[in-house]
């Protein structure tokens, strides 16, 4: 389980002029699964080991050999766009596991 921060979008505030984006942020899964892999890894990590890191995990994810649950939210794409607020928690699991049938069926839709 890994726990992300939601940036908050300030260019689409200011364009918009809607302060809705300041309270929930649409992002792409993707895009969460970059900040996490930046987030396990730490500052510290060099650089191309923390692009090595993504590459692996973005590939991985597109090939299905995992999915990702985002706050109780099972996606298995990495275009799908989730709304989020704040801190947000990202949980992995292996969809050939055992256990995942029924973690599937209690997650929110």
């Amino acid at each position: 389980m890994i726990h992300v921060t939601v940036p908050i979008d300030v260019g689409t505030i200011a364009k918009t002029g809607s302060s809705a984006f300041a309270l929930a942020t649409p992002m792409r899964v993707d895009e969460l699964l970059v900040f996490a892999v930046h987030l396990a890894l730490g500052e510290r990590a060099p650089q191309d080991k923390r692009d090595r890191g993504v590459r692996a995990t973005l590939a991985g994810f597109a090939e299905g050999r995992f999915i990702v649950a985002v706050n109780g939210r099972i996606f298995d794409r990495p275009d799908e766009v989730v709304v989020a607020a704040g801190v947000v928690t990202l949980r992995f699991f292996c969809p050939n596991s055992a256990g995942f049938a029924g973690r599937e069926q209690t997650a929110a839709p």
